[in-house]
């Protein structure tokens, strides 16, 4: 089954505490909401099942119709539907980042800026020194558990996340936690000089035998396929460009140009492009030749809103081909083609 409780948590970070070796080390933040309720963020820096190495990415400069989707949430805990569309995470659905450009990070080791724990030191530290940052963790909440005080940071009653890392596509005993859209995740808030915008940090966990094709419904690994995180350079047909806000009046001609990057034809035939909330337009059938560009106009039910969204490419299996998304800043001018 899912997880029990998943939503996200806004909060100051006051103070961080990290883990020595042991069975499953975690990078530990105190955090502080505006009405002053404290929490406690463990973040895994190391599996229990082998290969122990987390996979990891971060975004110094996020850019995503997430953040958008944060802005009404308040200080302190969220509890967040299940879904697209909404604030929720997916790393297979949501197109948060390519997954072919996360990396090993070993858990802990000495010497500096050489493993997960000093990763997280660079960014959460930095949060740290400035109350007007904030830190979105998204995950599992446990407590408030009321007469216990935090076994890390001391304070009472023991309330808190976990379960800030992919939540989908795994193994074993660990199968159990699967589900779509809660995945868990760090993200920074940092403000800006007081001309610009803030700053997003977006920083994502997975662990490496995590299955990176699953059940839309289940979230479980797919069988019969190959479920491995993609590797650079490993798409054939991808999606490069989009006209998301055409010139003139709606119902608009929104457009969606794929390119064939192998060099053999790709047949299309029963491909789909789907919108930010699973509404889904056919591919025009047959061959695709290496090299080649097609420009799909949507139709049956894909839409591309102006204020920020996500488009993804399935094959005729429904397996994903490749995603992207787009900001509302991305889609403001009219007429203009959003390059990915």
């Amino acid at each position: 089954m899912p997880l029990k409780t998943y939503g996200v948590l806004i909060a100051r970070a006051v103070d961080v505490r990290r883990e020595g070796a042991g069975d499953s080390p975690h990078y530990q933040i105190h955090l502080t909401d505006d009405t002053g309720v404290h929490y406690r963020a463990a973040v895994n820096v190391l599996s229990q099942q082998k290969p122990a190495e987390l996979l990891y990415l971060v975004d110094d400069d996020f850019g995503h119709p997430l953040t958008a989707r944060l802005e009404d949430l308040r200080d302190g805990w969220n509890t967040l539907p299940s879904g697209p569309g909404g604030p929720g995470l997916d790393f297979v659905r949501g197109n948060l980042f390519d997954p072919a450009k996360m990396r090993v990070l070993p858990a802990d080791r000495s010497g500096p800026d050489n493993d997960l724990a000093d990763l997280l030191d660079h960014y959460v530290r930095r949060a740290v020194g400035d109350p007007r940052a904030r830190l979105y963790l998204f995950g599992e909440r446990w407590g408030p558990e009321t007469g216990v005080k935090d076994k890390i940071f001391g304070f009472l009653p023991g309330d808190g996340v976990h379960d800030i890392h992919m939540n989908q596509g795994n193994s074993g005993r660990f199968s159990g936690d699967d589900g779509v859209w809660q995945d868990g995740g760090l993200l920074i808030r940092l403000p800006g000089d007081g001309q610009g915008a803030d700053r997003w940090v977006g920083i994502f966990l997975a662990f490496q035998n995590q299955a990176w094709h699953t059940d839309d419904v289940t979230g479980h690994a797919l069988g019969g396929v190959d479920t491995s995180r993609p590797a650079p350079g490993d798409r054939p047909v991808r999606i490069v460009a989009a006209l998301v806000n055409p010139t003139g009046p709606a119902p608009e001609a929104e457009t969606v140009t794929l390119l064939n990057a192998s060099p053999a034809p790709a047949d299309l035939t029963g491909w789909r492009l789907l919108d930010r909330i699973g509404q889904a337009s056919p591919v025009p059938p047959g061959p695709l030749a290496s090299g080649a560009v097609l420009a799909v106009p949507l139709s049956g039910g894909a839409r591309l809103g102006n204020h920020g969204g996500e488009i993804t490419l399935l094959d005729a299996a429904g397996l994903k081909v490749h995603g992207v998304s787009y900001t509302a800043g991305q889609a403001a001018r009219e007429g203009w083609w959003t390059l990915f």
